[in-house]
């Protein structure tokens, strides 16, 4: 399979920069798979995990906070707010992250903030169920 250029970048660091040849990534409107010469597409990132699949099936999986996506003619560059292996995800992780979303939802004074908290706030349960109870 044809591979393509890829970077995932969090606040703190680099994290992937290499030739891949797939990643499904978590947008805000769904999930979507990038492969080599995909039409260029901007997307926020709602919290979910990106799937990295790269040559001899080497996969790796990471949980995403947000962030955006950019799909070009040179690649896919992801702006993560925060980025995490899913092997360190933890239950206190996602426990940490609803607690926040709660925490959101509670102080949210219109009702797009609202909305915007409760989305996060099912979104990041659903994750909890995938990470924590994978199906087998």
């Amino acid at each position: 399979m044809a591979t393509f250029p890829f970077e995932l970048v969090s606040p703190e660091r680099l994290l992937i920069s290499a030739e891949v040849e797939q990643v499904v990534v978590p947008g805000s409107e769904g999930d979507f798979g990038v492969l080599k010469d995909h039409a260029p597409l901007m997307s926020t990132l709602r919290p979910g995990v990106v799937v990295v699949s790269g040559p001899q099936n080497n996969v790796q999986r990471l949980f995403v906070r947000g962030g955006f996506a950019e799909v070009s003619p040179r690649g896919l560059t992801i702006l993560a707010e925060q980025a995490i292996p899913v092997e360190e995800v933890t239950e206190e992780v996602i426990s940490a992250e609803i607690k926040a979303a709660e925490a959101a939802f509670e102080k949210a004074g219109s009702e797009d903030a609202r909305r915007a908290a409760s989305d996060r706030l099912a979104q990041l349960v659903a994750l909890r169920e995938t990470l924590m109870h994978p199906a087998h």
